[in-house]
């Protein structure tokens, strides 16, 4: 029987819980055991359906745990192992970088170290390696920023849309883009800790033969993401008739990419990459801060029955973060060309089924910022 397990560690968190419910989606045969912390990002209630049909094993726990770690890899012997695991709020590693370099760095150290142990004992039994791929959810933050040299916006290229199959048009800020090949130019402490990671996973790689490889995507956003992120952040506040805080004049620019899209292009990664590549995913979406928070006020006020007060009055411009890359944009030619990857969702359409979410799940968000969704972990796990 072919072994088909995935340990997917922080997967209660806001992408690794959209990797989840894609993964039991596109492939039936998946054993899928989740680890995570449940730190203040993460939330069960996110994958408490999956539990309770026992579609998932889960366990709480920290992957800089070594022996529950080495325990898990042992009992389970996983085909694939997929790091979501991470800090990655920039503005909380500006405030106290130490968090990161823990999780991101020293637990992400830790699960390499375990995988390849086993690697290691698999191999001097006379077997073969049960692990397929290691894959490391890594970022854009970690190659630093591009220029805007197309301050008004450039229609994407004939080449691009071709790839892409994509009927609206969108556009870029820039000439340039991210490849993988790029050298690493991280600009805060969470993308340094990212980066820093990525290069130890390499290393496994090469120096132990660990099959690794490793994503780098563009700003997320969809269902399930925790309310310190711009667009639910943005969503919660305009329901609430709350200031919209715009860092300078948002006019900083990111490339979106619709969290089912990552998820999809994750899995091809895991089961089609090849070991020791980077791949970079994005949605070929750039947008304005200010454009995105413009068009949220839109679709808010579309969306709801009283939209008395939700106007672009509610947005407050404040002064600038430390370090603010000004603009990223991924090329994601290589995985579009190896894996037959390519986003499928528009930013538009992708944002109103984000807005649409969060509307018909204020409980969830609610009980995330609460922290009342500790009391249903408590209470589900309390008999067991």
């Amino acid at each position: 029987m072919t072994n088909n397990t995935f340990l997917v560690t922080g997967g209660a968190g806001f992408i690794g819980t959209n990797f989840v419910k894609f993964l039991l989606n596109e492939d039936a045969e998946a054993k899928v055991i989740v680890l995570d912390a449940l730190t203040y990002c993460g939330n069960i209630k996110s994958l408490s359906a999956e539990i309770e049909s026992h579609k998932i094993e889960f366990v709480k726990g920290d992957i800089i745990d070594r022996q529950l770690v080495a325990t898990l890899l042992e009992r389970y012997t996983p085909a694939y192992i997929v790091n979501f695991a991470a800090e990655t709020h920039v503005d909380r590693s500006l405030d106290d970088s130490r968090p990161f370099v823990r999780t991101n760095v020293e637990g992400t150290l830790n699960l390499l170290d375990c995988a390849t142990a086993q690697r290691r004992a698999q191999l001097e039994n006379g077997k073969e390696s049960t692990l397929r791929k290691f894959v490391q959810i890594s970022t854009d933050e970690v190659y630093g920023q591009l220029e805007i040299d197309c301050p008004e916006g450039a229609p994407l290229s004939a080449d691009t849309l071709s790839k892409l199959c994509r009927e609206d048009a969108g556009v870029t800020y820039g000439s340039s883009a991210f490849t993988e090949t790029m050298p690493l130019c991280a600009s805060s402490p969470y993308s340094a800790s990212k980066a820093s990671a990525d290069l130890l996973a390499l290393a496994y790689c090469r120096s132990f033969g660990l099959p690794v490889a490793i994503t780098r995507c563009s700003n997320n956003y969809g269902p399930y993401q925790y309310p310190e992120k711009l667009i639910p952040l943005m969503i919660n506040n305009i329901l609430l008739r709350k200031p919209l805080p715009v860092y300078g004049r948002g006019l900083n620019v990111r490339d979106w990419i619709y969290a089912e899209d990552h998820a999809r292009g994750v899995y091809a990664v895991a089961t089609a990459g090849r070991v020791g590549q980077v791949y970079n995913l994005g949605g070929y979406s750039e947008r304005r801060n200010i454009d995105v928070v413009k068009k949220l006020i839109n679709i808010v006020a579309s969306q709801v029955d009283d939209n008395a007060g939700i106007d672009e009055s509610l947005i407050s411009y404040v002064g600038d973060r430390p370090g603010h890359d000004m603009r990223y944009a991924i090329d994601a030619s290589k995985a579009i060309d190896e894996l037959g990857w390519r986003p499928l969702t528009s930013f538009d359409d992708g944002l109103k089924a984000t807005v649409a979410w969060y509307l018909a799940n204020r409980q969830w968000l609610n009980d995330i910022v609460s922290g009342d969704y500790l009391s249903y972990y408590d209470k589900m796990y309390s008999n067991r």
